[in-house]
């Protein structure tokens, strides 16, 4: 049995070859949500959400994971945005439709594959917080892309990383379900 414990205290995560790596991603997370929060405060509307520190953490920590890639934390914040509209036009808010909220927005974003986690907790902060439809709209894309032009911006300072990655060409293994689809794209 423990032998078994060190999976959960294992980590994972390779080691940052450099302090500067790490500090210049707290920097990039204090500027991020930094932006945010002026904007917040200037206009009134509600740019510091819960998510958005998460998605901090994986823009200017770990810019290089596929969660973390533009078209993920934009598309994955819009699919949890409409869901979330969604249940609130037909369903009384409360805990079960949160949470019925997130359960659809997960299977989405993976299906879509355009997963990114904290967009996971837009339904509950939607729901539960009863924002208005216009404000939701407005606050979570306008967040999501600020967040995005940061670290775009942000990685350009040294140490540099590529972000956005680069696309590649998809690949494929015959019989799988993609080569399928990038079988009948060629025929095109």
């Amino acid at each position: 049995m423990l032998r078994h414990a060190r999976d959960f205290i294992a980590r994972h995560e390779p080691e940052t070859l450099h302090l500067a790596v790490s500090l210049k991603a707290g920097v990039g997370g204090l500027v991020g949500i930094g932006i945010a929060g002026g904007i917040a405060s200037a206009t009134g509307m509600p740019f510091l959400l819960a998510p958005f520190g998460a998605t901090a953490v994986l823009l200017f920590a770990q810019p290089q994971s596929p969660l973390a890639q533009p078209a993920n934390v934009v598309g994955g914040y819009f699919v949890a945005v409409l869901i979330s509209l969604v249940l609130m036009t037909f369903f009384p808010a409360g805990w079960v439709t949160a949470a019925v909220g997130v359960g659809i927005a997960i299977a989405v974003m993976a299906e879509l594959r355009l997963t990114h986690p904290p967009a996971g907790a837009i339904p509950i902060v939607a729901i539960t917080g009863a924002m208005a439809p216009q404000v939701l709209i407005e606050t979570v894309m306008l967040g999501a892309l600020l967040l995005v032009a940061v670290a775009v911006l942000h990685h350009r300072i040294p140490p540099r990383h590529t972000y956005p990655k680069p696309a590649s060409q998809p690949r494929t293994v015959p019989g799988e379900k993609g080569a399928i689809r990038a079988a009948s794209r060629r025929r095109v």
